[in-house]
């Protein structure tokens, strides 16, 4: 039924492009073909013109369908067909562009890597309860002798087990003083400062609700249930009313990791559609989006905003005043960005390049799988270099991925005039040429990256979690998950415990002087609160 359905959906689609005049009807064949020669080469023009819009049009709809088919059932990864490297002599440039292994250390060399699996020792940071079983006392009795036998060891083995969390009731007692002869003068200890003002939730149930929801993606009816376990009900409306106001409270943080950001030479963006529902249609939703702003390695925090539509005033209004390198794909919203402010230089990813031609395998094979053998050569330059310094990344670079690029650009521009602009190809290599400036300048600078994946991987839990939750309830929910997923991700980003240092966060930063705001960004933070890791003695 489902290939059914998909064939038919296939024809109506070719149906409606007919109707809506992008495919044109066949030329009428006559019943007498004419005998005058002009004639028959106007007829066999138009035959063929028509053949060449019937072959993109079927061109394109294998393609989406084998995108689909692929989204639906195959790998995500951008891969050669496997059995495309017997089209032509792929395998060579395969192992030309692999960098030779290193030799194998010896067997028992130091820092070799062992093979095999075995048990993992339990973290040591673990609470440890001895449960102590005694051999029963008629068999500690020795039976040749009947002496009683003396303890002389222990066996021990470790196993893990699971103590529910709790759910506890802290009572504020502020004490009151007064002078015991005119009874006057009442002094009454002070409060502490609360996450939300009058509210009952503690920074702990907040950080907790925060990270289940938006780190491990339960969406609050579930939470609603895990709490009625315990005996408590609170309502998933109360809970949302908790993330409003707790996000409203790290508002002082989320501005200053995006000044932080913003002051950054290189910026990451990319987007992702959220569903919201519509205020006008309670039983409709419209199409929200959620950006993301990765930072560099010297301003190491992701921020996230959220739109209510995708137009460019968005990311627009986000970079005002930003000037450096904006590493993006090729969405058009960007162009007034790089039109408008000079100072903002466009960089390409090489990942979208690369994914137009792996999805273009299916229709034009030998072309799609060349063009992805020669990216391939510039990521295991990258493969080699992660983790030089910047200089030495460009150098490289400028020495042995810029003749990669020229040879590339060249099969490009000869391979352009082959294919048809439309077919899948066509669109692939149309979009590098276009973006050709874009997709060069990572080479000018060693803190450029190759691609964006960066960006897209900080989307990853927005595209998991809006499968669970399914849709936020109003465009300020959508603006309060911003919010706060830009503070459990930066901190993510550290290797935090998000639930310890959101703990923190909540419990300190109501009454937390706002000219010392810094210490609660991640680095700082972890800095002040994560001891170092203790090197292992040496053996």
């Amino acid at each position: 039924m489902g290939e059914a359905r998909r064939r038919a959906q296939i024809r109506a689609r070719e149906t409606a492009a007919r109707a809506a005049g992008v495919v044109k009807a066949p030329a009428a064949i006559p019943e007498q073909l004419p005998d005058d020669v002009a004639d028959c080469h106007r007829l066999i023009l138009e035959l063929v013109a028509q053949l060449r819009r019937e072959q993109t049009l079927s061109a394109g709809l294998q393609q989406q369908l084998a995108r689909l088919l692929k989204a639906r059932f195959g790998p995500r990864a951008d891969r050669l067909v496997p059995g495309q490297l017997l089209l032509c002599d792929l395998e060579a440039l395969l192992k030309s562009e692999t960098p030779a292994a290193p030799p194998a250390a010896p067997k028992g060399e130091p820092g070799q890597k062992r093979n095999g699996g075995g048990r993992r020792p339990l973290p040591a940071q673990l609470e440890r309860v001895d449960m102590v079983h005694e051999v029963p006392e008629e068999e500690r009795r020795c039976q040749p002798c009947g002496v009683e036998k003396k303890l002389i060891g222990e066996d021990i083995s470790e196993q893990l087990e699971f103590r529910p969390g709790s759910l506890i009731v802290i009572r504020h007692r502020r004490r009151k003083y007064a002078c015991p002869c005119c009874q006057e003068g009442v002094v009454t200890a002070d409060k502490p400062f609360q996450p939300i003002e009058k509210g009952i939730p503690g920074p702990g149930l907040l950080a907790h609700v925060a990270v289940s929801k938006y780190c491990d993606h339960l969406p609050l009816n579930r939470l609603e249930g895990i709490f009625a376990r315990q005996g408590v009900e609170i309502s998933r409306q109360t809970m949302c009313g908790w993330m409003a106001g707790a996000a409203e409270a790290l508002v002082p943080l989320y501005e200053r990791e995006k000044a932080e950001v913003l002051r950054g030479r290189v910026i990451q963006t990319d987007d992702t559609p959220v569903p919201v529902l519509d205020p006008e249609y309670l039983k409709r939703t419209k199409t929200g989006h959620v950006w993301t702003y990765h930072g560099d390695p010297r301003h190491p925090y992701d921020v996230y905003e959220y739109t209510p539509t995708r137009c460019r005033d968005g990311p627009l209004k986000f970079l005002n005043g930003y000037n450096g390198y904006l590493q993006a794909d090729a969405y058009a919203g960007y162009d007034a960005i790089f039109r408008e402010r000079p100072a903002v230089k466009e960089v390409g990813c090489w990942a979208h390049a690369r994914r137009k031609f792996t999805e273009a395998q299916s229709v034009d094979p030998l072309r799609a799988s060349q063009a992805v053998v020669q990216i391939r050569k510039l990521y295991a330059i990258e493969k080699e270099i992660k983790g030089l310094s910047a200089a030495e990344r460009r150098n490289i670079r400028q020495v042995r991925s810029l003749p990669v690029l020229a040879e590339i650009q060249s099969w490009l521009e000869r391979e352009k005039i082959q294919v048809l602009p439309k077919s899948p190809v066509g669109d692939a290599i149309g979009y590098a040429i276009n973006n050709w400036q874009a997709l060069l300048r990572y080479c000018e600078d060693g803190d450029l990256e190759i691609d964006n994946n960066n960006a897209e991987r900080d989307l990853r839990g927005v595209a998991v979690g809006r499968k669970n939750w399914l849709f936020a309830g109003s465009d300020q929910g959508g603006r309060t998950a911003a919010t706060i997923i830009t503070i459990l991700m930066s901190a993510k980003r550290h290797g935090l415990n998000v639930f310890a240092y959101l703990t923190d966060v909540l419990a300190r930063m109501p009454g937390h002087p706002a000219n010392r705001i810094d210490e609660f960004l991640p680095d700082r933070w972890k800095a002040l609160h994560v001891a170092p890791p203790v090197a292992a003695p040496a053996r």
